[in-house]
């Protein structure tokens, strides 16, 4: 390993895929997957506990995604590495993309890096990444499989000291149509409070794997966002996969029927 390369031959691939010969015209991203760490970068001065939280990852996101592509026979593309050694789902031109603090931690080994550093950050997990996305999307559209593109993430039931009242979010740009659907499907489920562009919003400075992937490529897309709280336990988490494998068919059903009529 040369003075600037990141990931030695023995650690993990940042890319996971799984079903990459899915039939569904679903394609599941999780863009904080995972919480490792490059052995070069120990914990970047992050203590244990704080690799627990969502600073590192997005908690029970992944297990919820599999469970969907298992049972939809879906691709997923899952980023296994932690969003605090490079934010997958951040232009790399943008502060956060590695941060110096997320929320009120402190990240010391992300402080005063220089060229080559982010370089390789961006190089060996960033840009596989999103190659490996870029790569399955046009071998799809080259055998015209229909695809619509659906990023799962979680979040944090209290932000900052500020309690979130939602139990999900459903997250857009420019393109509302899927994401409004599946909030009309998920608050016909019961007492649920669905989030409109709530606890994010998506967009062209704060967000990459949307604009980039879908957006440029006119691709249908939804970003879901599921409170970590409802998703932490294997129990909730199959709860969640079981609903989105139920409804997310339906979604897809309803806005093809309306873009035919």
């Amino acid at each position: 390993m040369n003075r600037t390369s990141l990931l030695s031959e023995d650690e993990p691939a940042p890319v996971a895929i799984d079903h990459p010969e899915g039939s569904s015209d679903l394609f599941l991203v999780c863009d904080h997957a995972g919480r490792r760490m490059p052995k070069r970068l120990g914990q970047l001065g992050v203590a244990d506990a704080e690799m627990d939280r969502h600073i590192a990852y997005d908690i029970g996101a992944s297990a919820v995604a599999v469970q969907m592509a298992d049972a939809l026979d879906a691709t997923l593309i899952r980023q296994l590495y932690s969003r605090l050694v490079i934010d997958c789902n951040r232009d790399p031109s943008v502060p956060s993309s590695i941060p110096e603090i997320s929320e009120v931690t402190a990240i010391p080994g992300n402080v005063g890096l220089t060229e080559p550093e982010r370089a390789a950050r961006r190089t060996e997990i960033f840009q596989p990444y999103h190659d490996a996305i870029a790569a399955a999307l046009d071998r799809r559209a080259a055998s015209r499989q229909p695809t619509a593109l659906i990023a799962v993430h979680s979040f944090t039931p209290v932000y900052k000291g500020e309690a979130r009242p939602w139990h999900a979010g459903v997250l857009y740009n420019r393109d509302a149509r899927l994401s409004l659907i599946l909030k009309r499907l998920l608050e016909a489920e019961g007492d649920f409070v669905i989030g409109d562009n709530q606890p994010y919003f998506v967009s062209d400075l704060t967000d990459y794997t949307i604009p980039v992937h879908a957006e440029r490529r006119g691709l249908p897309y939804l970003e879901l966002e599921i409170r970590q709280d409802l998703i932490a336990s294997p129990a909730g988490q199959a709860e969640w996969a079981e609903r989105l494998t139920r409804l997310l068919p339906q979604v897809w059903a309803e806005f093809r029927a309306a873009s035919l009529s």
